[in-house]
C-alpha cells in the first residue's frame, strides 16, 4: 500500500466517527430554510451537500482544505526548476488534507506514471467518431469507454463490505486520473493536428507531460499546472461536480459519474464560459480597432455601450463571490510576469481597472469583480492553443482532480443516494397564500 493510500485510510477512520455520530444525535438539527426564490431558482444557496474538499468564501475565494489559492501554491512541494507545484502532491493533499512531503509526492508521481498509459480501444473508439465531434463529446466518450476497467464494479458483484467501498472506488478514480492527460491531449492532436500524436514522456509529472503530448513548449508545462489547480474543484454546488456526486450516490463508478459531470460542464452556462469570454474580448478589441486604440476613456465608453444593449460583460460576475476571483488573480500574475505586453493581455487588464466601476454604476451586477473565465483563456491563446473548442476539456481535465476526489471521500462515509423532495406550482402558492 502506498503512502497516500496509507494516510487516506488513516483519515477515513479518524472521520467516519464524526459522520456517524452527527447522524444518530443531531440528525435534526436543521442547517437551512429553502424559500420559493430557491425552489425555482435551482436550489441557489441551499446547504444541502457536505464536502470537506474545498469551500467558496464569498470573500476569500476558494479554499483547498482549509487553504487559499496562494497559501497552496506556497505549501505544496514544487516541480525542480518550476515555480508552481507537481499536480500529483496536490492530489496527495486533497484527499488527506495533509501538505505531502517531496518524497511523498514523488511516490505519488510515480504511481501515476504507472497508470497512465491511454488504452488502444479507447483510441480506436474516438478515431472511429467524425472528426467534427465537439471535443467535449469525445473526451466524455473517452472516459465513459474506459468504463470497462473499474474495479469497483468488479469488486462489488463479488461481493463487499460497504466499509471497503473507498478502496476499489479509490483505485478506479487514480487509474482515471493519471490518463486523463493524455486523453485530452489525445484528443486535441487528433482534432486540430491532423492526428500525429506525441509518445507520452515517462520522465515528466502529470502537468508536464500534458504539455508534452500537446506539443506546447515550456512554460506551458506551468500553465498547465497552475490551470489544473485551479480549476480543480469549487465546492460540490457547481453543476460538474455535483453531477459527479449524484450519479456516484447511486454507486456508479467513477467513469459513469465523471462522464455524466463533464456533461454538465460543457454547457455554456458552465465550463464554456472561458470560450465565450475570449470571443467576445476579440470581438471588443475589434470594435476599438486595435490595441492602439485601448485606453481607459475608449474602454469605458465602450463598455456602457455594451450595457445600454441590454448584454452582460462576459467574465464578470459570479454566484458566490463577492470580490475579484483568486483565480483569476493567480492567472493574472502569471500573465504579468509571462506575457506583459501581449495586447488581448493588455486589452483584458484595461477592462478589468475600468469594467468594475462601470458596472457599480450601472448598479444591476450583485458582484463586479472578474472571475476565472475573464482571464483563462488569453493564456492558451498566447502559447498557441487557438482552438478554443477545446478549452472546456481543459476545464475538465482539471475539474476531475476535486470531484474525483470527492467521490471517494463519498464512498469511505457512506453517503447516501440523493434524492430531494419535489413541490407542485400550487403547493407554493398555497404557502405563498396565493388563492
Amino acid at each position: 500500500m502506498t503512502a497516500l493510500k496509507e494516510t487516506l485510510l488513516k483519515k477515513i477512520e479518524e472521520h467516519r466517527p464524526r459522520t456517524t455520530r452527527l447522524l444518530k444525535e443531531f440528525g435534526d438539527v436543521k442547517v437551512s430554510d429553502v424559500t420559493i426564490a430557491q425552489a425555482i431558482g435551482g436550489a441557489r444557496g441551499v446547504r444541502c451537500l457536505v464536502t470537506d474538499i474545498s469551500y467558496l468564501d464569498p470573500h476569500e475565494g476558494i479554499r483547498f482544505r482549509g487553504k487559499t489559492i496562494p497559501e497552496t501554491f506556497e505549501a505544496m512541494p514544487k516541480v525542480p526548476g518550476s515555480e508552481y507545484p507537481f499536480v500529483e502532491g496536490f492530489w496527495y493533499f486533497l484527499l488527506t488534507s495533509e501538505v505531502p512531503t517531496e518524497k511523498q509526492t514523488l511516490e505519488v508521481v510515480e504511481d501515476f506514471k504507472k497508470r497512465r498509459e491511454l488504452p488502444k480501444y479507447v483510441m480506436d473508439v474516438l478515431r472511429a467518431m467524425p472528426r467534427d465531434t465537439h471535443p467535449m463529446t469525445m473526451y466524455s466518450a473517452g472516459i465513459l469507454a474506459m468504463q470497462r476497467e473499474s474495479l469497483f464494479v468488479k469488486r462489488y458483484n463479488e461481493g463487499m463490505n460497504k466499509m471497503e467501498f473507498w478502496d476499489p472506488m479509490y483505485e478506479d478514480c487514480t487509474n482515471l486520473l493519471a490518463k486523463l492527460p493524455s486523453l485530452g491531449a489525445f484528443i486535441y492532436r487528433l482534432k486540430f493536428k491532423d492526428d500525429k500524436q506525441i509518445a507520452p514522456n515517462m520522465d515528466l509529472d502529470w502537468g508536464g507531460n500534458f504539455a508534452h503530448q500537446m506539443g506546447v513548449d515550456h512554460p506551458y508545462d506551468d500553465v498547465a499546472r497552475m490551470y489544473f489547480i485551479l480549476h480543480s474543484d469549487h465546492e460540490s454546488g457547481n453543476v460538474s461536480a455535483h453531477t459527479t456526486h449524484l450519479v456516484a450516490s447511486t454507486l456508479s463508478d467513477c467513469y459513469y459519474s465523471l462522464s455524466a459531470g463533464i456533461n454538465g460542464l460543457a454547457g455554456p452556462l458552465h465550463g464554456l464560459a472561458n470560450q465565450e469570454v475570449l470571443s467576445w474580448t476579440m470581438k471588443f478589441m475589434d470594435k476599438l480597432g486595435g490595441i492602439e486604440n485601448v485606453t481607459k476613456e475608449a474602454v469605458k465608453d465602450a463598455l456602457w455601450e455594451t450595457l445600454n444593449a441590454g448584454q452582460v460583460v462576459p467574465g464578470y460576475g459570479h454566484a458566490v463571490l463577492r470580490k475579484t476571483d483568486p483565480r483569476y488573480t493567480s492567472q493574472r500574475e502569471f500573465c504579468l510576469k509571462n506575457l506583459p505586453d501581449y495586447p488581448l493581455f493588455k486589452l483584458i487588464s484595461m477592462i478589468y481597472e475600468v469594467a468594475p466601476g462601470v458596472l457599480q454604476e450601472h448598479g444591476k451586477a450583485k458582484n463586479p469583480w472578474p472571475n476565472v473565465d475573464a482571464q483563462s483563456g488569453v493564456i492558451q491563446w498566447y502559447y498557441g492553443v487557438t482552438e478554443w473548442d477545446f478549452y472546456t476539456v481543459l476545464f475538465g481535465i482539471g475539474r476531475a482532480i476535486g470531484v474525483l476526489a470527492n467521490i471517494t471521500w463519498d464512498r469511505a462515509l457512506g453517503y447516501a443516494i440523493e434524492r430531494p423532495k419535489s413541490v407542485t406550482t400550487a403547493m407554493l402558492e398555497e404557502a405563498a397564500g396565493i388563492k
